[in-house]
């Protein structure tokens, strides 16, 4: 059978961070919730039987913060894709959470829903940073939180940290990982803070209430970041991301390898069948449509698509890409497909930027730094 991956999006925080743009809301109505829920369930029991030739291998319960759901409400949740998707035992399934949110109660309820992967958004060890940047949680609690998940038999932890933060220092950054790297998580996710428009912190920056980082700092953080995951045992895998030898994200590998994947509520984007589609981001809609499986974008991939689509997120992947499984997804070798682009390309692998070694293209470290551009000579 096909694999497939499963992305649960749950779009409620108790706190907005100043920095996020992603689809949610500080929305603490219980009623709104579980209204939710019951929308979710009927999307997953209305799609679930045309997707009767997959397997799902990865389940993702992402956000928002899924933690603020009743620990009830995820076991429904995880019951009901179980009812109407047919469900690898071996399947990852990572829930999403931030310290703060998360109970002894809760984590017993996803060990009994058979979630076996948590990611915690901790960004930070410094209470100040956490505060600047609008978490609900002290860098104490984030510990606490850590060491609760461990008792409850979580083997396999993920910790999202942040960099480039207003105020951050070079000190502080370090004293981050250390805590991190102490805590022995399985993976660990690495970010540059982005200022994106629309958000309280870019509001922040236009009054000009800070300075953001220089491209120079930043790119220093990251290395330092890299340098010390490694030195204690972490393997990089993608840009942003390292894990415990054999505890890559499994789910996070199929947006970066192509793979099939679908999206269950508001704003969820699914690619199957060399195709695209989108979910409404309109919560009412969704919840008064329920069931229904019309969706808001849809969009069937040229070859074009496919191809820069493959190039643009591998190389995002420490060991890039493969020009023999390109040929094959694509029906064309790469040297000819892209023979409009080989000046540009070979400026990059000229310039050290970009590796070609035997089948496989690459990034290279200084590569990395300038990702974006080498990327779109292939899009």
């Amino acid at each position: 059978m096909k694999k497939l991956g499963l992305y649960v999006h749950i779009p409620f925080c108790l706190q907005k961070c100043v920095y996020c743009d992603f689809l949610s809301s500080a929305n603490g109505d219980a009623t709104l919730y579980e209204d939710y829920v019951r929308a979710l369930l009927s999307e997953t029991a209305a799609k679930g039987p045309s997707y009767g030739d997959y397997t799902v291998d990865t389940v993702f319960i992402g956000g928002g913060t899924p933690s603020v759901l009743e620990g009830g409400q995820i076991l429904r949740i995880m019951d009901n894709i179980r009812e109407h998707f047919s469900v690898d035992e071996e399947a990852e399934i990572t829930i999403e959470a931030n310290p703060g949110t998360l109970t002894e109660q809760k984590l017993n309820d996803f060990g009994r829903a058979c979630i076996n992967r948590l990611s915690m958004g901790v960004q930070s060890f410094d209470d100040g940073l956490l505060r600047l940047i609008g978490r609900i949680h002290t860098a104490h609690e984030a510990r606490e939180s850590f060491l609760m998940a461990r008792r409850a038999g979580f083997d396999n932890i993920n910790l999202d940290l942040m960099f480039s933060i207003p105020g951050h220092t070079h000190e502080k950054w370090k004293e981050t990982l250390d805590a991190a790297v102490a805590l022995r998580p399985e993976h660990i996710s690495l970010y540059s803070l982005q200022i994106e428009e629309g958000t309280p912190l870019f509001a922040s920056f236009e009054r000009g209430e800070f300075i953001p980082a220089s491209d120079a700092d930043d790119r220093s953080m990251y290395r330092t970041g890299l340098s010390t995951l490694q030195a204690a045992g972490y393997v990089q895998y993608e840009i942003s991301n390292v894990a415990l030898p054999g505890r890559e994200s499994r789910h996070n590998l199929k947006y970066w390898s192509m793979d099939e994947y679908l999206s269950l509520g508001i704003g969820g984007h699914s690619f199957v069948n060399n195709t695209r589609f989108s979910n409404t981001t309109d919560i009412a809609r969704y919840i008064a449509d329920a069931g229904k499986t019309e969706a808001a974008t849809f969009h069937v991939n040229s070859v074009r698509d496919n191809a820069g689509e493959f190039v643009f997120t591998g190389l995002r992947k420490t060991e890039g890409i493969s020009l023999t499984e390109f040929a094959r997804r694509i029906g064309v070798p790469f040297d000819e497909f892209y023979r409009t682009e080989e000046r540009e390309i070979r400026k990059y692998t000229a310039g050290g930027f970009l590796e070609l070694n035997g089948d496989r293209l690459r990034l290279t470290e200084t590569g990395t730094d300038i990702s974006n551009a080498v990327m779109s000579v292939f899009v």
